[in-house]
């Protein structure tokens, strides 16, 4: 079941969900928006030749924070990870998905490449996987509505939710966008 906007409402006021800061205007009929936070990873190779995906990517990236009412430019072609402001929180009953706005699909931004899903049990500010496939770059303002996550209601409750001790949660908890970490899984 989806939760319609008298859902997330309940879900707030219960616990199930949560989501700081919270405004209720971003609630749609059944979503709720997200806005874009003010810190983004950009990828500069410094000579590397290819991404290893059995080593660390930090390397590969540098930090750049939007200060004030400046935009980050995100050029045709181009990948970036951006995080929400907002962090959101789902119990062991909930998950959540993560998509883009149609108006900015509109102008070729996409704002998750695969990882769209956020588990029962996690808290975090989601990671934007940020791309535009246009032909014209795009300006991305700090605090605009950038994505929207639904919520659906599981069954019955996650035995083991994200970030439970048996599990390799990797970005359990994540305050600002954070580099792939695949090379965990060797």
């Amino acid at each position: 079941m989806v939760f319609s906007d008298t859902d997330i409402h309940n879900a707030l006021k219960a616990g199930t969900i949560s989501v700081d800061p919270f405004d209720p205007e971003q609630v749609q009929p059944a979503s709720l928006d997200l806005r874009l936070g003010k810190t983004f990873l950009v990828f500069t190779p410094h000579g590397q030749g290819a991404v290893d995906v059995k080593h660390p990517t930090e390397d590969l990236m540098d930090e750049v924070v939007i200060e004030g009412d400046h935009a980050f430019v995100l050029h045709p072609g181009e990948f970036v990870l951006g995080v929400t402001h907002e962090k959101v929180g789902l119990d062991d009953s909930v998950v959540g998905q993560l998509n883009g706005k149609s108006s900015l699909g509109r102008l070729g931004i996409i704002v998750h490449a695969t990882a769209g899903f956020i588990d029962p049990g996690n808290t975090l500010r989601p990671t934007l996987e940020l791309s535009n496939i246009g032909r014209l770059p795009v300006k991305l303002y700090p605090m605009m509505p950038i994505a929207q996550i639904a919520f659906t209601k599981l069954v019955t409750p996650s035995e083991r939710p994200y970030g439970h001790a048996s599990r390799n949660s990797k970005y359990f908890g994540a305050e600002g966008p954070e580099a792939s970490k695949y090379h965990r899984n060797f």
